[in-house]
Parts: structure tokens; sequence; C-alpha cells
């Protein structure tokens, strides 16, 4: 049988985010630089002939029609293809924690299923199907470490300093949804330039620039945020929410070791990533 197997789906980190406005539509205006990091989630693709498309899930079970399966129908739909798939999903990035693993996966699911199905979309295509899936999608496609504005469509690589982190996610998630439609939520940061962030982060993250606008908000609806917070900074290290949280960073040097967490948080020490592992599934040169 026709397969694609151990494909990997990395997390990311929001070094900040900063909420600079609101569109008429109601969709906020954000600034953030996106970092890869080595905790993934693996998917397997075995080919279908008949059409049709299932997923079954290794550890904790997903719904239905999550983005996965969802991103399979579209890219299905978008290059009229008769064939299906079966995916196996090895679930390890925490949910509701602000570090992409859903669109990540969608975004795996994409170039895998263009290669095994044999679809041939470049690039932009696969950004436009990812776009109308999750905003932070095309991020993932494209592959490298970025400063994303706008929604999360406009991206322009940069270059980052290796670095190493330890990620902390409590027990309880986070709805995004809940987030931004707080009335408390800051809307108006200043915008910032990448130049302006080169030149203040000197490889220190997340103290080295900005904030996290999301955070204060977080931390009133989840108060696991703030004790995830405090649990790394007991141990010296200066922490951040990731995303819409719930999940926290920090910075570790490499003498550092953690302290053993509370019972039922997801703890792990990660590394940076250059690049997705996946880079160049896709022909990208209509990609500026």
């Amino acid at each position: 049988m026709k397969a694609l197997y151990d494909v990997p789906a990395p997390a990311k980190l929001n070094l900040f985010l900063h909420v600079t406005g609101r569109r008429p539509d109601g969709y906020h205006l954000l600034q953030s630089v996106f970092m890869l990091v080595d905790w993934c989630d693996t998917l397997h693709f075995e080919l279908r002939r008949d059409g049709s498309i299932s997923r079954e899930d290794s550890g904790i079970s997903l719904p239905d029609d999550d983005l996965v399966v969802r991103a399979a129908r579209a890219l299905q739909q978008a290059g009229a293809c008769a064939a299906g798939v079966h995916i196996r999903l090895e679930k390890r990035i925490p949910v509701q924690a602000g570090m992409g693993g859903g669109s990540s996966d969608a975004a795996s699911c994409l170039l895998a299923l263009n290669r095994l199905w044999g679809l041939g979309l470049p690039l932009s295509r696969l950004e436009q199907i990812g776009l109308a899936l999750g905003a932070d999608v095309p991020f993932f496609l494209r592959g490298r470490n970025a400063w994303v504005e706008g929604i999360g469509e406009q991206i322009t690589p940069v270059e980052l300093p290796v670095a190493r982190f330890a990620i902390a996610k409590p027990q309880q998630g986070l709805d995004t949804a809940l987030i931004f439609r707080d009335p408390q939520l800051k809307r108006d940061s200043a915008p910032a330039i990448i130049s302006g962030f080169a030149a203040n982060h000197n490889g220190s993250y997340p103290s080295g620039f900005g904030q996290n606008d999301l955070q204060p908000v977080a931390q009133r609806l989840c108060p696991a945020v703030t004790q995830a917070l405090e649990w790394l900074g007991s141990q010296g290290m200066q922490a951040r929410m990731t995303g819409s949280g719930s999940a926290v960073f920090a910075q570790m040097s490499q003498d550092k070791s953690l302290l053993p967490a509370p019972a039922g948080w997801q703890v792990r020490e990660c590394g940076s990533l250059a690049v997705h592992p996946l880079l160049g599934w896709a022909a990208s040169d209509d990609i500026g």
C-alpha cells in the first residue's frame, strides 16, 4: 500500500505577541515572532482507493472533524482528487496550549497529501487552503521562523539564534475565542518593526523584547497560567505565555534542569528548530 509514515508536525512558540488593532470584520491585527520547536506530533498516511478520509488517534481522542480531517477534505476538493486516505495521528503537543498544534497538524497533512496524492499544488495554493483552516497554518507551511503580522497571513522569515526552552502546560486549557472577545484585552499596542526586535532581543527569550498582550486576560480566566509562570520563575527563569495559552515558556541555560512538575502538567525541555522538517515538500518558486 502506498503510504507516508512518521511525518512530523512541530509546535511553535510566540516570542512576543502584540495586538495592534482590529479590522472592521472583527479579526484582530497581530504582530509576533513564531519560533519552531522540537515538540512534535507525528502523522501517518495510508492511501485509500475508495475516496474516503478516515482518522484514528494514538493517545488523546480528538473531535471527528478536527483540523487534520478538514485539511484533507479541503485539499481533496481543491485538487479534484478521487483518492482518499487513512490518517493516524500521534498527538503529543498539548491542546489549548497556544503552541499551534492543530494548525501544525493541518499544515503537515496538506504537505503530505499533496505528495501522496501526486497533486503537485504549489505552496501558494496550499497556503490559500491553509489560511481558510486557521491563521497559523500558512506559517507552518512556509517552514521557517518568522515575523508574523496581519491576521497571520503576512509572513517574513527571520534568522533566530539556537535556544533551549522549558515549556510548562498546566492541566487547564484556554479557549482562544474567549480571550479575543474579552473587553479588557489590550488592542492598541504600538506597531513594532523587525529591526527593533533584532536590535533588542540579543538572543534572550522572552525577556528581550515586547510582551504577550493576551497574557493578562489569560491569567484572569485561567489562574493556572499564573501558577505556571511562578513555577518557572521560582527556578530562576523569566517566563511568558505563548500564543493564547495556557502553556508558558522560559529560556534555559545548558546546565539547567527542571524541578518535578505539579501533577497533571505537561512539562518538557525543547530546542528551537532552524527550519521545519518538511521544508521543500511543495514547490515554492512563486512564494516571495
